[in-house]
């Protein structure tokens, strides 16, 4: 029997600061998204992190939190439930941190009778910290706990044709009607030596103004490059001007160079330019959640006030939008009948 398992990135179980603790000590000490030796990242994340940002971060919380619980968690809920009612059999949803574990997901399908699982990342470019840190923890729990099930993952889908569309239907149509000069794509920004690690052939990804534009194997799994195309193409699909857009980085952590331009400073400057009007969008993000709804739509907002911008509309993620919902039940349905799918 075949069964379905998707995965985002996870909530703490309540904007508390110690639940915030709790998720946060999970989240960082992740030897893929904090890369470091094991004694650096337990004191940089248990002897300083954790000392000083859960009380923090549980302030931003508050500010998103939804009745219902978790936007990420209940956005994500919604998107399991449209396409379970297009898919004829199980489909479990699981988070990489948090409580809605990995295990949990795959034991609620082998308890339903599930031999054969297609596991989605939520996340349309493939990353260390996202994409690979599922597939390697899906494997481990496999191995100890269901040696029997057969897993399949779905690839990164950051260039499909269909994806595109819809990705550019939804910008399109949240922004009709939308006076705006400048159009911004903000993607989850990762250390640079992320990309350098990730790259397959060891001399490809430079991070200069050419690699990413440059063909190569490399590409399959550099973060950078797989942003930078979305941007691209949902650029050639709405028929963008150039200068009218651009690429940025957001959320980065500590003091090692990240993916430029940031997010941030971006912003700050299209409003000392004199950018009145702007639009972003989140294309890393399938879900919104803090780093969108916290992080962009209030203190990214605030930032360009502050710098004389007037007009801030954010462009929602793709949630549990039907065109969406039609395309991820699409992809399921064909790996059920062909047991084999490239995005």
């Amino acid at each position: 029997m075949k069964g379905v398992l998707l995965v985002n990135l996870g909530s703490p179980d309540s904007p508390e600061p110690k639940d915030v603790k709790k998720y946060l000590g999970e989240f960082l000490m992740d030897e893929r998204v904090i890369d470091v030796p094991l004694w650096a990242r337990t004191l940089l994340v248990k002897g300083i992190i954790l000392n000083t940002r859960p009380k923090a971060s549980a302030a931003a919380y508050k500010k998103i939190w939804w009745d219902e619980g978790s936007p990420l968690i209940v956005l994500s809920e919604r998107l399991q439930d449209k396409i379970q009612e297009q898919v004829d059999f199980p489909v479990a949803l699981a988070m990489r941190y948090g409580s809605m574990t990995i295990k949990k997901g795959l034991q609620e399908l082998v308890d339903k009778g599930v031999d054969e699982v297609f596991l989605i990342p939520l996340y349309p470019q493939f990353a260390m910290a996202t994409t690979e840190t599922i597939l390697v923890l899906a494997e481990a729990i496999r191995k100890a706990h269901f040696p029997q099930l057969k897993i399949q993952d779905l690839k990164a889908f950051y260039n499909n044709t269909d994806y595109i569309e819809v990705l550019s239907n939804s910008i399109a149509r949240h922004l009709e009607g939308k006076d705006y000069e400048h159009l911004l794509f903000s993607y989850h920004g990762v250390p640079e030596r992320h990309i350098r690690k990730s790259d397959i052939t060891k001399s490809h990804c430079k991070i200069d103004g050419s690699c990413c534009a440059t063909p190569s194997p490399a590409h399959e799994f550099c973060y950078r490059h797989q942003c930078l195309e979305v941007t691209r193409l949902v650029g050639e699909k709405l028929n963008l001007k150039e200068g009218t857009f651009s690429t940025s980085f957001q959320s980065r952590l500590g003091f090692d160079p990240w993916l430029q331009p940031y997010t941030d400073r971006t912003i700050e400057r299209l409003g000392k330019e004199g950018i009145k009007k702007m639009a972003i969008v989140t294309p890393a993000f399938v879900s919104d959640c803090l780093e969108t709804l916290e992080e962009i739509a209030m203190e990214g907002e605030e930032i360009f006030h502050e710098m004389g911008g007037q007009d801030f509309t954010t462009v929602p993620c793709l949630n549990d939008d039907k065109a969406f919902v039609d395309l991820l039940s699409k992809w399921i349905n064909e790996w059920a009948t062909s047991t084999s799918i490239e995005a």
